[in-house]
């Protein structure tokens, strides 16, 4: 795989009292937040709030890999897995009905590429396939995030987009699926109900 270099302010992790402040700013626009050590305890926070029989959806995303989640949800877990019920559906005559099923689980996991020190949770997609249930569909959103990607302002969270997250994804791509990747749409989410969306937040620098 194709590996981009990344400057330090891209992958740099924030110090305690930013990275306290922005839980605040989250807490206050009404997403719940837990902050652990590393990936280990991020997989177990995941889990442990998904009861056993729930259908879940795990969105593309190098931190769900590297942390074990998407292998304990799609592996014979526990759980009624909807990328692998999706993924057994033809793409070309069951589409809709693929969008039903990864639109709309009891719990959508994913992670988002950028966190604004005020409290705003950005993502990038290239189709927008995850960004319904993270906006709407999905009763339960968690997001499992590095904390390097907790930036200034919505102004630097478009640059880490466009900066980092794509030519990493890029290459990703290229490697995976032998095509390119680009910025299709982007989701801001600046507010929510209490109680739908939690984030894990890791103290280490992970995914894109």
């Amino acid at each position: 795989m194709t590996t981009t270099e990344a400057p330090d302010r891209y992958t740099a992790l924030p110090d305690d009292q930013t990275l306290a402040s922005a839980v605040v700013a989250l807490e206050e626009h009404g997403f719940s937040v837990e902050v652990v050590d590393d990936l280990d305890a991020a997989r177990s926070a995941v889990l442990a709030r998904i009861p056993n029989g729930s259908s879940v959806m795990t969105n593309t995303s190098v931190t769900l890999q590297e942390t074990g989640i998407a292998d304990a949800i799609n592996d014979g877990g526990p759980y009624e897995s909807a990328r692998t019920k999706m993924m057994g559906l033809d793409f070309a005559t069951q589409l809709q009905e693929m969008k039903a099923i990864g639109g709309q689980p009891d719990y959508a996991l994913g992670s988002v590429h950028a966190v604004t020190q005020d409290g705003t949770l950005v993502i990038a997609s290239a189709s927008g396939s995850q960004l319904a249930s993270y906006a709407w569909g999905a009763a339960n959103v968690i997001f499992v995030v590095g904390a390097q990607k907790l930036v200034p302002n919505l102004e630097a969270a478009h640059d880490r987009i466009y900066k980092h997250s794509l030519p990493l994804e890029d290459a990703r791509a290229i490697a995976v699926y032998g095509q390119n990747s680009y910025v299709g749409k982007v989701l801001e989410i600046h507010q929510e109900l209490p109680g739908r969306i939690h984030i894990v937040l890791i103290r280490q620098s992970i995914g894109f």
